[in-house]
């Protein structure tokens, strides 16, 4: 019998690997030999029990080739020095070698952490793999790529800056016969397009998905993971301070100056999410407290029924009625596909089922055309709400009205405002972020701004805010605002 050479046996050695990334990750790299990896022994603990899962799921889903099978998905949340990047490049290494015809990308928050950090750090890896040599691999600005020496066009990763109006190159990946997998570093703040288009490639072969970051934001796709989607994710969470060669002095300093429970903390070395995101205008606890809470209808009777409507701008976006009596929401109505004269026949109908006191309606841009028809069909407790003009109250430091609203809303969750357990609601409330402009005014982002994170158009979120526009005493049928006469804001 004619012994294999050299190069079959290692090739027969590496496609043994193919359910086992922890194996191949022991033995495809120079552990503990001099003037390579001496001071190392192997995958840290976490990194071992990450691998040898994912192996677990490889063998589950027994891939034959040619049916496809459920994406592997899995997403970890660290603190910083853990060795999320190595182990991305194992990832890639692994089923770039074991795997013929896969595809793959990786991305990261920024261009700068892409290149520099994780796609740096794979090429370190490939050097260092005994079989570095069956790839190419280039970390240039226009060309960061890892592909087989074999097959160089269909047997491939690329490493890709993420563009929201580029999304489209996340689509897709289609290996039928193969795995096509992403590789998302950093991806607390990577836009939920991205993401939501990158599932496009999960439905050919064995797909896999991977996220991995520090929880600096507490809303988004990465967040949702470790929350409402939790039940399709293999999720973990890695605190620095229980992984091995992680610098537990540092730590201690960084708990000793801002304290376990802080933000910064828990983010930095506990791997866990934030209590809010740095400039995130609502936390999400406040909004949780909010849903839980229960105010009896005959507790609110008394108070004025105010309408909110937002008028959706964009075809994807919904136009939204929201109904308050004092800390009750009593009801929320979206709409979606609707022209300002059909959303004004709707709004007009819930008008008269309802008799609200006030109705505050966004006259910005299209909205305009929906005050116009209520006026003139009588409903003159429409009031028009342009959020760009002067609050009501200029020692509030806000720079805005849509600021002043969002503000008075924000008070109302914190002090307890019954709020039905509607997710899109919870999403618009806890999505926009704050900042301060030149005359250190508080403004509330914009929606365009908040599309451009890859977040959506918080109707909902900017209906119940209208809610707020101006103060309403009730009048049994209809009123207008005590320190302001119902006007149109446009002439």
């Amino acid at each position: 019998m004619t012994p294999k050479s050299p190069r079959l046996e290692l090739a027969s050695l590496v496609g043994g690997y193919y359910d086992d990334p922890l194996m191949f990750v022991r033995v495809m790299f120079p552990w503990k030999e001099p003037g390579t990896l001496a001071n190392q022994t192997g995958p840290r603990a976490w990194q071992e029990k990450f691998l040898a899962d994912l192996g677990a799921m490889v063998r589950s889903r027994r891939f034959n080739g040619l049916d496809p099978v459920q994406p592997i998905l899995m997403s970890v949340v660290s603190g910083h020095g853990v060795g999320k990047s190595a182990l991305v490049a194992w990832i890639c290494l692994w089923i770039m070698a074991t795997r013929p015809n896969c595809k793959g990308i990786v991305t990261a928050n920024t261009s700068i952490q892409l290149q520099s950090k994780t796609w740096s750090e794979l090429g370190k890896w490939v050097k260092l793999c005994r079989i570095g040599h069956w790839f190419g691999y280039s970390s240039g600005d226009r060309s960061m790529v890892l592909k087989s020496i074999f097959s160089p066009e269909s047997w491939r990763v690329e490493a890709i800056t993420w563009r929201i109006e580029q999304s489209e190159a996340f689509a897709g990946l289609h290996c039928v016969d193969s795995t096509p997998f992403y590789v998302f570093d950093e991806a607390s703040a990577i836009p939920d397009k991205i993401l939501e288009v990158a599932d496009g490639g999960l439905t050919d072969g064995e797909p896999m998905m991977f996220l991995f970051g520090n929880g600096t934001r507490n809303t988004g796709r990465f967040k949702e993971t470790f929350g409402k989607l939790r039940h399709r994710w293999d999720t973990r969470q890695i605190d620095s301070r229980t992984v091995e060669g992680t610098n537990k002095e540092l730590f201690a300093q960084w708990e000793a100056d801002h304290g376990a429970e802080s933000d910064f903390f828990k983010v930095r070395v506990r791997g866990m999410f934030p209590a809010s995101a740095t400039t995130q205008f609502i936390s999400e606890g406040d909004v949780d407290n909010s849903i839980a809470l229960t105010v009896e209808d005959a507790n609110v009777a008394h108070m004025p029924l105010i309408f909110g409507v937002d008028v959706a701008r964009f075809g994807d976006d919904d136009s939204c009625l929201v109904a308050r009596r004092g800390r009750k929401v009593m009801e929320l109505i979206p709409w979606s596909g609707l022209d300002t004269m059909q959303l004004a026949s709707m709004v007009a109908r819930e008008i008269d089922k309802q008799h609200p006191d006030a109705v505050f309606v966004d006259g910005c841009g299209l909205g305009a055309g929906v005050v116009d028809r209520l006026r003139s069909l009588g409903y003159h407790q429409v009031i028009d709400v342009q959020s760009a003009a002067s609050p009501n109250d200029p020692k509030a430091k806000c720079g805005n009205l849509r600021a002043e609203m969002w503000s008075s809303m924000r008070d109302a969750i914190k002090v307890g405002l019954d709020l039905p357990d509607e997710q899109r609601l919870k999403d618009d409330l806890i999505g926009p972020d704050y900042f301060y402009n030149a005359n250190d005014e508080l403004m509330i982002e914009s929606k365009k701004s908040m599309k451009a994170r890859g977040l959506a158009s918080p109707d909902r979120g900017d209906a119940l805010a209208m809610t707020y526009a101006y103060p309403v005493r009730s009048t049994g049928r209809s009123t207008t605002p005590t320190t302001r006469p119902a006007r149109n804001w446009r002439v």
